[in-house]
């Protein structure tokens, strides 16, 4: 539903009428993003708190939200819908605070960065599902950046908007580099491009019905949990980020290759989750990975009609909404 506007009560200014003359107005898509295997190390002290470094390969696929940014009158309030789209496929209650919206913080960090107002009307209309690992709220947020510095003519460039990403999560790195393929490492902040044969990669997307992970659980989880063999968890880390890069650089894409360490913490947390890919796998007869932190999952398929095929049968058979995605296009072929 249409989330209430809220504004500042400290704040003067007049809010524009229904029928005010057309403004400067800009549409944005904002991809959705799948990590093909994702390497997790220990947890780290940082001058903004602890936080986990990471090397994952990510791709930015056609699953989208739609910003639509309206610049306002400099006295007029800003004003924010966050809403689903008529054809968003899985839907969740939008009970947040509006100002903890990461669109939102990424227009209040713009203005801090900029030492004034910048006023919007903000129709957020999202397809990307919630608490998935997709990244939806990251990428909305890098497409505020981008289309605030458009509309108000602010001459900021991708290093300046790179330098507020960081307080507001480390997926918005990505999305502001604009790669469809990159190899992602540190706290999110270094972005390597990857390169290779321009064919699609096709892929089944699956978000569980009821399910979702709260990325700061899992991350607890993962601490939380031993780690198999004799390396310290620090060696492990190196010895798995060395894979990814690899992997992300090779010639062709194996599905068996891909991992994700937080595979173990999700399904400790939701064991619902791992039975959910269990049925998954034995009905698609491929292998299953994680995204993110979840609760989202896919596979690779063959082609577009393979992948569109499994998703129906996924959502006719088991009831969980499925996506037939592409992801970028600058990708190895899978095998």
């Amino acid at each position: 539903m249409l989330r209430p506007c809220r504004t500042d009560p400290n704040r003067t200014g007049a809010v524009p009428p229904a029928s005010a003359m057309t403004r400067p107005t800009c549409v944005i898509q904002a991809p959705a993003k799948v990590n093909l295997s994702l390497a997790v190390g220990p947890c780290e002290d940082t001058p903004i708190g602890p936080r986990h470094p990471v090397c994952t390969w990510i791709v930015r696929t056609d699953l989208a939200d739609e910003l639509t940014i309206t610049a306002l009158e400099p006295d007029y309030f800003s004003r924010y819908a966050v809403i689903w789209a008529d054809d968003a496929r899985h839907t969740a209650p939008i009970d947040w605070s509006i100002a903890r919206d990461l669109t939102v913080r990424a227009h209040a960090a713009l203005e801090r960065h900029v030492g004034r107002r910048l006023p919007v009307q903000l129709k957020l209309e999202k397809r990307v599902p919630v608490g998935a690992g997709m990244g939806g709220g990251s990428s909305d947020a890098a497409a505020m950046l981008f289309g605030c510095n458009r509309l108000f003519d602010l001459g900021l460039t991708a290093h300046d908007l790179q330098g507020l990403a960081g307080e507001l999560g480390s997926d918005v790195h990505f999305f502001l580099a604009g790669a469809a393929s990159a190899v992602v490492s540190g706290f999110g902040e270094r972005i390597d491009p990857c390169t290779a044969p321009d064919e699609p990669l096709n892929l089944v997307v699956v978000m569980p019905h009821d399910l979702q992970c709260a990325t700061a659980d899992v991350y607890a989880r993962f601490d939380a949990l031993d780690q198999d063999g004799s390396d310290s968890k620090q060696d492990q880390f190196v010895s798995a980020a060395a894979r990814v890069a690899a992997d992300a650089r090779g010639a062709t894409l194996s599905p068996d290759r891909l991992f994700n360490d937080l595979d173990r913490p999700a399904y400790h947390l939701l064991p619902e989750l791992e039975q959910v890919r269990r049925a998954i796998m034995e009905m698609a007869e491929t292998t299953v990975h994680l995204t993110g932190s979840g609760a989202a999952m896919f596979m690779i398929c063959d082609d577009r009609l393979h992948a569109e095929f499994l998703a129906a049968a996924i959502t006719k058979q088991h009831g969980h909404p499925a996506w037939a995605v592409r992801a970028a296009t600058d990708l190895p072929s899978a095998r």
